[in-house]
Parts: C-alpha cells; sequence; structure tokens
C-alpha cells in the first residue's frame, strides 16, 4: 500500500523552462537517507536552473531491508516505480541491480550516493548540473538536445 501527499505552490519555473522531476529517497524527508528498496518515503521536486519546488511524497508501507532482503512474493519495487512515473532522476543510497534496471526501463536515471546528504544540497547539485552542461539523456530529456550540423563545417563544392 502506498500514500501519496502533494502540496500545490503557484511559483514554478519561468516560461519555456521545463523542469525536472527529481525523486529522493528518505527517511525524515529533510536527508537523502535510505536505499531505494527500503525506503518507506520518496520525496519528488521539481527541479529547473533558477528554482525548485517540492511537489508530493509517496509513503509506503512495505519495503525491503537495508540487506535488500523480502519476501519474494510481493513485488516492492514495481509500486514505487508507478509512483515514481515522470521522474528523470531518482537518488538514493543504493539501488540493486534488478531495480535499477527497471528504473532504466521506466525512463528513469537511478542516482546513487555514498553517505547521506541534506535534500537542499541535492537540488543544488541539479541546479549546477542544469545550469552547465547536462549529460546528453538529460538534455532530451530537457529538450535541449540539437543534434549537430556538420555541414557549415564544409563548403560547397561545385560539380
Amino acid at each position: 500500500m502506498s500514500r501519496t501527499l502533494r502540496l500545490v505552490e503557484p511559483a514554478g519555473p519561468a516560461p519555456g523552462e521545463k523542469p525536472l522531476r527529481v525523486a529522493i529517497a528518505s527517511n525524515d524527508l529533510e536527508n537523502l537517507d535510505a536505499h531505494f528498496g527500503s525506503a518507506r518515503q520518496i520525496a519528488v521536486y521539481e527541479v529547473w536552473k533558477t528554482g525548485a519546488r517540492f511537489v508530493e511524497v509517496h509513503q509506503f508501507s512495505s519495503a525491503t531491508d537495508q540487506k535488500g532482503r523480502h519476501d519474494e512474493l510481493e513485488d516492492r519495487i514495481g509500486p514505487k516505480l508507478e509512483a515514481l512515473s515522470g521522474c528523470t532522476l531518482v537518488f538514493a543510497l543504493a539501488v540493486g541491480g534488478p531495480s535499477a534496471a527497471r528504473m532504466v526501463r521506466a525512463g528513469m536515471h537511478p542516482i546513487k550516493r555514498k553517505e547521506p546528504e541534506p535534500i537542499s544540497a541535492v537540488i543544488e547539485q541539479v541546479q549546477v548540473m542544469l545550469n552547465g552542461t547536462p549529460p546528453p539523456f538529460l538534455r532530451k530529456v530537457l529538450g535541449t538536445w540539437e543534434k549537430p550540423d556538420f555541414t557549415a563545417d564544409f563548403e560547397e563544392e561545385e560539380v
């Protein structure tokens, strides 16, 4: 079973700027401090170059233990992936291989961190990346992917 809490905020990105949906596995909703499978809460934010806003938090009643063991009869990852539909980046302290593969198939990019850190620091790092040169998969998601035009590099030849 899962629950979702959403807050409605009017402030958002500038017109034409597409926000990036980011999910963060958290036990206390202040820090990135949970493994994906064992996270009982996952906070979702929209992040853009100049700001961010909290969108929702998903709470889960069943989770794997920190060592990744769980009842094989119950799918505990599927409901999390369904709840995070539309998220591009998923931050967690750890993500198991099968879970990471399912995330990628669902269009999400898992990002593992070695140590807990404040959610605000994670959001700042995403903003720095957005203001710099995001990796190609993010440029494609954000709609800023431009195929290189090499024709300008060559002069037209007369036939």
